[in-house]
């Protein structure tokens, strides 16, 4: 049974008026620490859902696989079913889905999700679930049926969850990456 990690990273971070999965944290582009932290968690294979060519060999070289988001002004229903269709095409029993713009994530969260691989599990933050977030194969046509920009609430409603408030800090403003810098450069 393999999971695969879907990382969203197709926004065009109108709020922060440049894009995001290139700031840099450590002298790691968050979208390389997204894939870094989801290759730590042992998914495989490592989706990386993009809305150009700009970043396409950097998360190669990481070891994940690289997709093209060509309806990502849709939204980010659009992304995730670019990442759960390529999962399901190479069979993943899972997926987890998550951002490159939530720098407080760890492998052992991620890992955590999993734990138990039939369960729709996502993380409790500021008083809500969301993502990352896990989806069995049995959610993948749930996921699939998502329109516009809500992304899976909806599927996550009422789920399990994993309490981690340092995902409530996700990049979307440049307040907001000052303060990631403040927290995961020290």
């Amino acid at each position: 049974m393999s999971i695969a990690g879907v990382v969203l990273a197709a926004g065009a971070s109108t709020r922060l008026g440049r894009p995001k999965q290139t700031l840099q944290i450590h002298h790691e582009p968050l979208v390389s620490r997204a894939v870094r932290v989801a290759l730590e968690a042992g998914f495989t294979p490592v989706i990386v859902v993009l809305r150009d060519n700009d970043l396409i060999d950097t998360v190669r070289r990481q070891g994940a696989l690289a997709l093209l988001n060509r309806k990502s002004y849709e939204g980010m229903a659009s992304s995730i079913h670019c990442g759960v269709s390529a999962a399901q095409r190479l069979n993943a029993s899972g997926v987890v889905v998550m951002t490159c713009d939530q720098p407080g994530v760890t492998a052992d969260h991620l890992r955590a999700l999993t734990a138990d691989p039939t369960a729709i599990t996502g993380s409790g933050y500021a008083g809500r679930i969301g993502v990352p977030a896990h989806f069995p194969a049995a959610s993948f046509d749930s996921l699939l049926a998502l329109e516009g920009d809500t992304g899976a609430r909806e599927v996550l409603r009422g789920a399990k969850s994993i309490l981690n408030e340092a995902l409530d800090l996700d990049i979307d403003t440049e307040e907001d990456f000052r303060r990631a810098q403040a927290l995961f450069e020290v």
